[in-house]
């Protein structure tokens, strides 16, 4: 392998590359072999989204030049597909991230230089006002510079599609082709007219936040109940441009920001990791809550698409609400009030993906309103909206990676609109005498229960990734009959597309997209889903459970008896 790595580094050292990214390499050569593995190994892959990796010097990691290579492989497909147009535009947005600004004009220089109208935002813009843009501007693709809430030392690059949702079959297989096409940096267009990039700003902020404010159902409760205290943080990231603003436009009075971390920065110095999804990451914005007397904290991740939230517990005290709580909480709202206005007609429906909780199926069937099942990944969601556009009302949907999205005019997950509709929650608990968590309580009383757990297990390199590919294989060929005390009675598998009865033994197809993933569902009701991360290097294991809930008191104790029936499956699986 050290033969082939040198050769491909030796093959950049001759290229048209800069003199500091050739004083990098050489180091690596003369001092580091296993970092130039690492490096230079395998092409960075560019996934069925895009490209996410380590920023570095090398063919395995973000730079100007697999930035530029995956640009020129889409400007290519591009040029195929859309002969019938005088002209093809594409839309750039990035984050706070270091070097994302950089990645972001090389990205529209390149289409420019290929023929192609590129349109980049002035200054770093959340990833669900990139997907507005593209419908709004009659774009043909788009891409937004973002890691998500990856640790500072990765970048990525997300292409989306002219329905302003990122790509999916054929669209993303395609492009990857023309993507291996390209074998050289010498064959990508660098250096297009930056005079010819058209500047995107506040007009299209503007007609964002109008369509967000459009989500309301009830400004009457916001006007009555503006002071409601919120804390909200963009955690260094692109939801500082557009959250804050979003609350005043609706009427919120009471904000309070987060000063340490309103200043953008791709180091994201006071927290380990910039993901709303860690508890830690909301440690100052819980800070200045208790300062403050605030009622919610809302936090968003630096592209500002997955928002984390804290409510005030009954006793008063601060508590994290995790995804799936969080996605509850927005279905019941939202379907509760779309019933109460008269808004069900029969032609309404949610989405949410195959690893979140069953609860939002089940309130849907309680309002009489589809729910449909997806793959992870809000480009399912948006599938199923472009499918059933003209013809069905997208209401929402979300996952359970504190990811969601409210009506159809961006299809991507928004924290934007999640921060103002969950705000106006709050509101409307109020004006019924209730607090946010109460409203979770009333949920669990009327339907039941659940309770979730993720674990991740982080396998790094390429000797993790080998190890993660070696798990998924060993469930397959020796799945388990029980975990802890319950006959596993279903298997489905997405990847062979097949749902095993494991009392029948029929077999029945899955009619979604194939996808590693693999879910037990149990004979105490419990569903088990593993899953390779598409992101980053780890295999993820998700449980719920549930019980039914028949008295407010007895809460503590039911998701007590839960959580012990979760620690038990994990230590079946030999997870901890």
């Amino acid at each position: 392998m050290l033969d082939g790595v040198k050769e491909k580094a030796r093959s950049w050292l001759n290229g048209p590359i800069d003199d500091a990214s050739k004083d990098a390499i050489r180091h690596m050569m003369d001092h580091n072999e296993a970092e130039l593995i690492e490096s230079f190994y395998r092409d960075l892959e560019f996934g069925t989204g895009g490209l996410r990796g380590i920023m570095g010097v090398g063919t395995n990691r973000m730079n100007i030049y697999t930035v530029g290579m995956a640009t020129q492989g889409l400007c290519n497909y591009l040029l195929q597909q859309f002969t019938h147009r005088e002209e093809i535009s594409v839309a750039v947005a990035y984050d706070c991230r270091n070097n994302s600004p950089l990645f972001a004009k090389i990205t529209a220089e390149i289409c420019v230089a290929n023929g192609i109208k590129a349109y980049l935002f002035e200054s770093l813009r959340p990833t669900p006002e990139l997907s507005f843009a593209i419908r709004q501007l009659g774009c043909q693709s788009g891409v937004v510079v973002t890691a998500s809430h990856n640790p500072k030392e990765y970048n990525g690059y997300k292409v989306y599609w002219e329905d302003g949702a990122q790509i999916i079959h054929p669209h993303d297989r395609n492009i990857i082709r023309e993507v291996q096409k390209i074998k050289s940096i010498g064959e990508v267009k660098f250096g297009g007219d930056e005079a010819s990039i058209v500047t995107l700003g506040e007009e299209m902020d503007a007609l964002y936040l109008e369509e967000v404010v459009k989500q309301s159902l009830h400004p009457e409760v916001i006007a009555a109940h503006a002071d409601v205290k919120i804390v909200y943080t963009p955690i260094h990231g692109t939801g500082v441009m557009m959250v804050p603003r979003a609350l005043k436009k609706l009427g919120f009075k009471n904000i309070f920001n987060v000063p340490e971390q309103d200043v953008v920065d791709g180091n994201f110095p006071t927290v380990h990791s910039p993901n709303p999804e860690e508890s830690a990451a909301l440690n100052l914005a819980l800070r200045k809550a208790d300062e403050v007397g605030a009622d919610l904290v809302m936090a968003t991740d630096p592209d500002a698409d997955r928002v984390g939230i804290a409510v005030r517990d009954g006793q008063g005290k601060l508590v994290l609400l995790n995804g799936n709580q969080t996605a509850v909480l927005l279905t019941y709202y939202l379907l509760s009030q779309w019933s109460e206005r008269g808004k069900l007609s029969g032609k309404e429906y949610m989405v949410k993906t195959v690893v979140t909780t069953e609860l939002i199926a089940d309130m849907a069937r309680h309002y009489q309103v589809p729910c449909y099942d997806v793959l992870t990944g809000f480009k399912f969601i948006a599938d199923i909206i472009r499918k059933n556009e003209g013809k069905m009302t997208f209401i929402g949907g979300g996952e359970e990676s504190y990811g969601f999205m409210i009506g159809d005019f961006v299809r991507d997950k928004d924290a934007v609109t999640s921060c103002a509709i969950v705000a106006e929650l709050a509101a409307w608990a109020r004006s019924q005498d209730k607090s946010v968590y109460d409203v979770l309580l009333d949920i669990y009383l009327q339907f039941s229960l659940y309770l979730e757990s993720l674990i991740n297990v982080v396998r790094k390199g390429k000797s993790g990734a080998e190890e993660i590919q070696q798990m998924m294989a060993g469930f397959r060929k020796n799945p388990p009959k029980t975990i802890h005390d319950s006959r596993v009675l279903k298997i489905h598998d997405y990847q062979e597309q097949v749902t095993l009865d494991r009392i029948t033994g029929l077999r029945s197809p899955i009619s979604l997209p194939v996808s590693n993933v693999l879910q037990f569902i149990l004979e105490d009701g419990s569903k088990i889903s593993v899953r390779p991360s598409g992101t980053e290097p780890k295999i993820k294991f998700y449980f719920s459970v549930f019980e039914k809930l028949e008295k407010r008191e007895d809460y503590e104790k039911i998701q007590a008896e839960l959580n012990e029936r979760i620690e038990k499956q994990k230590k079946s699986l030999k997870l901890i």
